[in-house]
């Protein structure tokens, strides 16, 4: 009797997890293929949980199972855990409840990155550079960045006792957090970059997305836009409705974004702009990379077929599997691919994963994992304005533009803090720095006797790793980016940053060949194309 309940529940609670959400009553209506599928798994569990050499839970049995079925389907079905759903569920929302910190690990220790304005954490002075030492008396140096994240948010009003040591102060500050609503923004930049030239990047895409932007646009305008970057260089997509959304404010209004294909019949869906906000209609550069995919290579596939913009940048990644999301039994979740996505031209997003090593290794690129194979290997397919684009997974540039290379010396001074911490230190010792301010080559100095003092390398390895002027420029750059994000928040950091960005410099470039093709567009007068489902391959 004792294996028959055992064997029943089990059996139960794998039926549960995989489709008590999906199913509900139809599992009584299973196949015998799948009633004896069961019966096997539930013998095979059973079998485990006793006779196994150490200690197993059912439940972790169960998980590591799912998850190796899921991977028979495609890279990106995902079974979440209920934590896993949890977070997902949070991040997609437009806010969370909790400090108003960005905060990351900067040697080894939980450092604030900057405080979000008008928050719980900046009203009680809390600034770039401070270190959360404990939070409700346990040491954060035994906490993951999420544990601790976890920790800091929590329900509207209630409070979070943290323990902060800060640069300058003999005494560690006891701080009282009430948590509040901190909304979450998607678009992380949007400023002027140079006069007239607007800049702005989305970091993925959650409900608040197209708002976002609508606004930024506005703001930009407001102060004298005359063309725009939009950069979407390691934004790994999100919400589909947002991507459509994003991509109506660039294109016309009736213009095809994008088309969903499946094997059912409700799956396939064709996405056209609705003209609910107004089109941009100025010359327009889109920065893309191998972290650009799903969603926001949606948008940037759109804008290219429809030539109204210009990419550049490297090939992005190439995940166009549509994920519909199901809540399953406890709490869990199933992403669970029921589409692909085609751009307007017909080109097929999702690069190829029969080997999930080569897909996630992306050995289909070059050494530089820039430039994908020869276009005779590709499909061809056509923009609004005849151009050619090729298929074969993700958006490849209109002009490819490498990536700044970081110095390996300078990579181990970031890696230890050293710049961030340094600028920090630095621009609470100078509180007459603003905006303009740019160090004087001898401050180098100054910060190798910093980095010795604090033994992240000796006199001699800072000489040897600074001893180019390429290297020295680029280390003067950094200091002065986290010095104006100390002092002026992110946004400044990034203009310091962007001077030495060659994709965005190369961007800058490039705007008089985006207003031709913008004129071209305009002289031929053309109707944009709609989704045209018979027209594309399957």
């Amino acid at each position: 009797m004792r294996r028959s309940w055992r064997l029943a529940a089990a059996a139960l609670f794998l039926a549960a997890t995989l489709a008590g959400g999906l199913a509900g009553d139809r599992l009584l209506a299973l196949s015998d293929a799948a009633r004896g599928g069961l019966h096997l798994y539930a013998d095979l569990l059973e079998v485990a949980h006793q006779r196994y050499g150490s200690e197993v839970r059912y439940r972790d049995l169960v998980y590591a199972s799912i998850q190796g079925m899921l991977r028979t389907l495609d890279p990106h079905t995902n079974f979440l855990s209920p934590e896993a759903y949890a977070q997902m569920r949070e991040k997609q929302q437009a806010s969370f409840y909790g400090l108003g910190i960005l905060v990351g690990v900067r040697g080894g220790r939980l450092t604030v990155i900057t405080p979000i304005e008008g928050t719980p954490a900046s009203r009680l002075g809390m600034r770039a550079g401070d270190v959360i030492d404990s939070i409700e008396g346990e040491p954060t140096s035994k906490m993951t960045l999420d544990e601790a994240v976890s920790k800091l948010k929590g329900p509207r009003g209630t409070e979070v006792r943290i323990t902060i040591v800060r640069s300058g102060l003999p005494e560690p500050l006891e701080l009282t957090v009430v948590r509040d609503e901190i909304p979450q923004t998607t678009v992380r930049y949007a400023y002027l970059i140079a006069p007239g030239t607007g800049y702005l990047a989305i970091s993925d895409f959650a409900r608040s997305t197209g708002d976002e932007v609508a606004r930024a646009l506005v703001r930009l305008r407001e102060q004298g836009m005359e063309r725009l970057i939009l950069d979407l260089r390691n934004n790994g997509g999100g919400l589909l409705d947002q991507a459509v959304d994003v991509a109506d404010q660039f294109l016309s209004k009736g213009a095809s974004i994008v088309e969903t294909r499946g094997r059912t019949r409700d799956s396939r869906q064709a996405f056209d702009a609705a003209g609910r906000r107004p089109e941009l209609g100025l010359p327009l550069v889109v920065l893309v990379n191998g972290g650009t995919a799903s969603a926001s290579e949606i948008v940037s596939g759109a804008i290219q077929d429809h030539d109204v913009g210009l990419v550049v940048g490297t090939p992005t990644w190439g995940k166009g599997l549509v994920q519909t999301v199901y809540n399953l039994a406890y709490g869990a979740g199933l992403a669970l691919t029921t589409a692909k996505y085609y751009t307007p031209s017909g080109r097929l997003i999702q690069r190829d994963y029969h080997s999930y090593y080569d897909y996630y290794a992306r050995t289909d690129l070059d050494e530089a994992e820039t430039k994908r194979p020869a276009p005779a290997t590709d499909e061809v397919f056509r923009t609004d304005l005849g151009r050619e684009v090729y298929g074969g997974g993700g958006i490849t540039p209109d002009v490819e533009v490498e990536p700044t290379e970081f110095p390996p010396y300078l990579q181990f001074l970031l890696a230890r803090a050293a710049f961030f911490n340094f600028g920090v230190d630095y621009a609470s010792r100078h509180p007459e720095l603003d905006r303009s301010w740019r160090p004087e080559p001898a401050l180098l100095d100054e910060f190798a006797r910093w980095v010795a003092e604090r033994d992240i390398d000796d006199a001699e390895g800072v000489a040897k790793g600074l001893a180019e002027e390429a290297d020295r420029a680029l280390a003067l750059r950094q200091i002065r980016a986290e010095a104006l994000a100390s002092r002026f928040g992110v946004e400044a950091s990034h203009q310091v940053l962007a001077e030495g960005d060659a994709q965005i410099q190369r961007a800058l470039e490039l705007f008089p060949r985006a207003a031709e093709l913008l004129a071209q567009r305009r002289a031929k007068g053309d109707a944009p194309r709609v989704a045209r489902a018979e027209e594309s391959r399957p």
